[in-house]
């Protein structure tokens, strides 16, 4: 699952310092020394149920929930015409992740969605440079986004996303604006589902203090495909592929205090960037769905991790005119999250 890993931001702004903001940030997240993180990894967090649920990272996987479309503006399109989704995720400590979109059809070929996400880390104690207590405070990522997609063959559909970021922390805040740019081949006659985005494209305006933060930008690749009538769609999706070389911290079990390893082979690198996922679609109304995401496993690496560190499960069921959308994850033994999803169709709805 795209899970996560530990978020240690270390913030020294002025005589503030946030030595430990300890949020695990699902999916997607690295923030160990080996693999120097930029800021905005939040971005990385799906709001999907079915996403999480498939390893956390899924670009390419064809859905009908208006709340998949973050991964790759290029799925939506006029079939997501008045639907609106609510999502939530219940994650590590007090951190908790809410949000909401509505998309409709622009024309025959052409679709737009706006959104909002709000991700909150619970309460963290400030101290000074000396270790004073200065107070508690609350620390907040905001992403507010617009959506548009249009069909350039009856295969082939392009999609851009423009996202506003908000980050406050204690006193200090900063401003970012994103694009994301992607495109989705699909042929409904092998169910086969080719994406590429490259996603967050942009930078700060407002900074924290004295330099600028850069974004995640990254480049990902998708294949989706179910094979003859068995209901199951398999999915690759290789991510983080503007960089190599990603190398991570290896402790064993890590619940002894032996040495750090630093682990780079040719072959952690090439499956650190790869999520593996199984989506079975016995009907149009049910779903389940697992996926196996290693950098999350190999984050872990330094934790205390378990046989379930890196696997995710999702499930989804239509009712009426209701689609309910839930998944799991647990990335070392001493954290569970979940999250939840709810779409509609306002029309249908109405009626």
């Amino acid at each position: 699952m795209c899970l996560t890993h530990i978020l240690t931001a270390m913030i020294k702004i002025k005589n503030l310092r946030i030595v430990s903001l300890a949020a695990m940030m699902a999916v997607a997240t690295s923030a160990i020394a080996s693999d120097s993180s930029p800021a905005y990894n939040f971005l990385n967090i799906p709001s999907s149920a079915r996403v999480y649920g498939l390893g956390g990272v899924n670009i390419s996987n064809i859905d009908d929930d208006i709340n998949s479309v973050d991964q790759n503006p290029a799925l939506l399109g006029p079939e997501f015409d008045m639907q609106i989704g609510v999502n939530y995720m219940r994650y590590i400590a007090d951190a908790n992740f809410a949000g909401v979109k509505f998309g409709t059809r622009a024309s025959d070929h052409g679709a737009w969605a706006v959104g909002l996400q709000y991700y909150g880390y619970g309460s963290i104690t400030g101290t000074d440079e000396i270790g004073n207590l200065t107070g508690d405070f609350s620390p907040k990522d905001l992403n507010i986004h617009g959506l548009y997609s249009h069909d350039i063959t009856d295969r082939l559909r392009g999609g851009i996303a423009l996202k506003f970021l908000y980050s406050s922390y204690g006193d200090f805040s900063a401003f970012a604006v994103a694009t994301d740019l992607g495109i989705n081949y699909y042929d409904p006659d092998r169910d086969l589902s080719l994406s590429a985005v490259i996603a967050n494209l942009g930078g700060q305006v407002k900074r924290f203090q004295d330099r600028y933060d850069r974004l995640p930008v990254d480049l990902r690749l998708g294949w989706t495909q179910s094979f003859g009538s068995l209901p199951i769609r398999f999915s690759i999706t290789a991510w983080n592929l503007t960089k190599w070389k990603m190398p991570y911290y290896e402790t064993g079990d890590g619940t002894t205090d032996d040495d750090f390893e630093i682990k780079s082979s040719f072959a952690s690198n090439l499956f650190r960037h790869l999520v593996f996922a199984a989506d079975f679609v016995p009907s149009e109304k049910f779903h389940i769905g697992i996926g196996y995401n290693y950098k999350t496993r190999t984050d872990m690496s330094t934790y205390s991790r378990n046989f379930l560190s890196g696997f995710s499960i999702g499930a989804g069921l239509n009712v009426s005119s209701f689609k309910f959308g839930i998944a799991y994850a647990q990335p070392h033994s001493g954290a569970s999250t979940f999250m939840l999803n709810i779409s509609t169709n306002l029309t249908e709805l109405l009626q």
